[in-house]
């Protein structure tokens, strides 16, 4: 690298550039990124649709003092190299290396921790208060997207700055997408801005003409307020942010420098609330992502000439998942296929272009789309409510109320259980089994390849209640699913490998590692059976039962939190039984929120690797061992 960039080291180093050097930097943070990225992947298209954006606002503030906050972050990346982070930048979402989100354990320059959607607006307005209670005197902005505003937490915050008056800067960065298309009624307005951009300049000369009538001009000034509400029905009937008590300014070319930079020292001079919206385009600068912003939204490696990933993945879960729907719908006019914001993420693309009419993405608004489907439910539809498990957070007060409570048939898929690598803690999909399990009526489904996917899918469709099956990011096991499926027993472990020194009951994908592990304890003169779980809830209790009276070591293995998880179920359920010198081991995430890294280096890390799995369950025989040989009684190991 050489040239503008090198000598940017923090914002201050932007102040005296010229207009020709600013056009030359922007060039060479997208070359960097788009170079950076396609060895690493990462989140490549937001971050080159802001690279203006972010030069201005930097431009504009005075960060840190000034306090810039990212929503969801996935944007971040030209802020993080005019940071002091550019050196650091390609161990971006990298074992060890600097987030792919802004975070305040990282920089100064991070005044508040994202990676979930449409938070900015409220974090804002939190740290605006704080600042004028504290009688100081700074600017707080937040950047956010068209589809994130769309997001009910969003609308909340705008609806609560409105109301409280204070200083607050919201940059609007409008590119018609979130993940996918943005979509619902906000993005159909926000359309209609984009389409007239003229609107406003409208609205402003026709006050200047009102007021300029003779004999009527010098009553309208004494009415200005009046005059302003009335041209604004005219012309522009609702502005819905200027009803919310924002001051509007736009739409205006969020490529444009220097128009953007004007527009935020305008809303610096202003008195409440403003909004800035800015029209940009994702991917801008790279022909594949201009062209596929979808697909670049966050993507492996891939060769810059072309665009094309350097490795053809195996199908994923999420691709298999997206296939089974489409042939349970076709067997079932009551499926109906709803996401938030994630249609391509949750591999729903197909199912909406074969079944449009029964195909819903609501938006960033997981908490609706939840009771939508229980809406749905209650009329006798068989919604499938597809939603990573990070995000699904969101929405677990509307599962227990809206939908478990009153016993409605209401389909989780939940995509991108467990570790999910390079995005962090922020994405990890490690609470869902807990929170999960915990919630009467709940059937809990993890299934160890794609034939168990599509199996559990025909399965929880049947059921009375709700259900959901948590599936990982990872690539499958390579299979083709065979048709036609036949129905699971609800909470039925499986046998993979027998085996009399001890069990391990892995769920989900970790059976593959529990599979491992016996192979290499045989090696060692162990004999481990392996049980494939299925059901986080209901446990199959008669298949523990009995390996627990067989081996008297039972050893447990989930990629998600192992406090509250599958294994505490089997703690609880083991508890109910009578069974002497029995060793239980539970292994899962620890309690603590696990970092960044590629999947199978956090697993090894953390002991859930084959290999880990292997040494805790050789320490249990060899403990037991101990203490018959001593003639003791056993005490299980912490």
């Amino acid at each position: 690298m050489s040239g503008i960039l090198e000598r940017v080291d923090e914002p201050a180093d932007l102040k005296g550039l010229t207009d020709f050097e600013t056009r030359q930097l922007a060039a060479e943070l997208r070359a960097h990124m788009v170079d950076t990225l396609s060895n690493t992947g990462g989140h490549l298209a937001p971050s080159l649709g802001v690279v203006e954006l972010t030069l201005a606002i930097h431009m504009a503030l005075d960060a840190p003092r000034d306090k810039i906050i990212w929503d969801v972050g996935h944007q971040s990346y030209v802020h993080k190299l005019l940071t002091g982070r550019r050196e650091a930048f390609s161990s971006i979402r990298q074992e060890g290396g600097i987030s792919g989100f802004p975070r305040r354990d990282e920089s100064i320059y991070d005044p508040f921790g994202t990676g979930h959607s449409s938070t900015s607006i409220s974090a804002a307005l939190g740290m605006a208060i704080a600042r004028d209670l504290a009688g100081e005197n700074y600017t707080v902005l937040a950047v956010i997207g068209d589809g994130a505003l769309g997001g009910g937490m969003a609308l909340e915050a705008m609806n609560h700055a409105g109301h409280a008056g204070t200083d607050l800067i919201v940059v609007l960065n409008d590119n018609e997408m979130s993940i996918s298309k943005s979509v619902g009624g906000l993005a159909s307005y926000l359309g209609s801005l984009r389409a007239n951009p003229k609107i406003r300049r409208l609205k402003s000369g026709l006050e200047q003409a009102l007021l300029s009538i003779p004999l009527i001009g010098p009553i309208l000034s004494r009415s200005a307020h009046a005059v302003k509400q009335s041209v604004k029905q005219l012309v522009l009937s609702g502005m819905f942010f200027e009803e919310l008590g924002f001051m509007y300014i736009g739409p205006i070319d969020g490529h444009n420098v220097k128009a953007v930079r004007r527009a935020i020292e305008d809303a610096k001079q202003a008195r409440g609330p403003v909004l800035i919206h800015a029209i940009t385009v994702k991917g801008k600068g790279y022909a594949p992502a201009e062209a596929n912003p979808s697909r670049f939204h966050g993507t492996g490696p891939f060769v810059v000439a072309t665009g094309e990933q350097r490795i053809e993945p195996v199908r994923s879960f999420t691709s298999h998942f997206g296939e089974a729907m489409v042939r349970a719908a076709d067997r079932d006019q009551r499926i109906i296929g709803i996401t938030a914001a994630m249609t391509d993420g949750t591999g729903l693309r197909d199912f909406a272009r074969t079944y449009p009419k029964r195909f819903h993405d609501v938006g960033i608004a997981e908490e609706h789309a939840v009771t939508f489907a229980a809406g749905l439910a209650a009329s006798g539809l068989r919604p499938v409510v597809a939603i990573y498990s990070t995000f699904l957070q969101r929405a677990y007060d509307q599962i227990i109320h809206d939908v478990a409570l009153q016993k409605l048939p209401v389909l989780f898929a939940v995509d991108r259980a467990g570790v999910v690598g390079e995005d962090g803690y922020t994405h990890q999909g490690a609470f869902d089994v807990a929170f999960l399990r915990s919630i009467p009526g709940m059937v809990v489904m993890a299934p160890k390849d794609e034939q168990e996917l599509a199996a559990m899918l025909h399965t929880g469709l049947a059921l009375p209640g709700p259900c959901a099956i948590r599936y990982p990011r990872s690539p499958g096991r390579g299979l083709e699913v065979n048709y036609p499926l036949s129905a699971m027993g609800i909470g039925r472990a499986e046998v993979l490998r027998e085996g009399a020194d001890c069990a391990v009951f892995a769920l989900g994908p970790m059976v593959w590692q529990a599979l491992e592990a016996s192979r290499i304890l045989s090696m060692h003169g162990v004999n481990c059976a392996v049980v494939n779980a299925r059901f986080a809830k209901p446990i199959d209790s008669d298949m523990l039962v009995r390996f627990a009276r067989l081996t008297r070591a039972i050893i447990t293995c989930e990629d998600g939190c192992a406090m509250g998880g599958y294994g505490s179920g089997v703690l609880e359920a083991l508890a109910a039984e009578d069974i002497a010198g029995l060793q239980v081991s539970t292994m899962g995430l620890p309690d603590r929120f696990v970092e960044h890294g590629s999947r199978d280096s956090i697993l090894a890390s953390l002991g859930l690797d084959a290999r880990g799995i292997a040494s805790v369950a050789e320490a249990m025989v060899q403990s037991r061992a101990a203490m018959a040989a001593a003639g003791g009684s056993y005490a299980s190991p912490k």
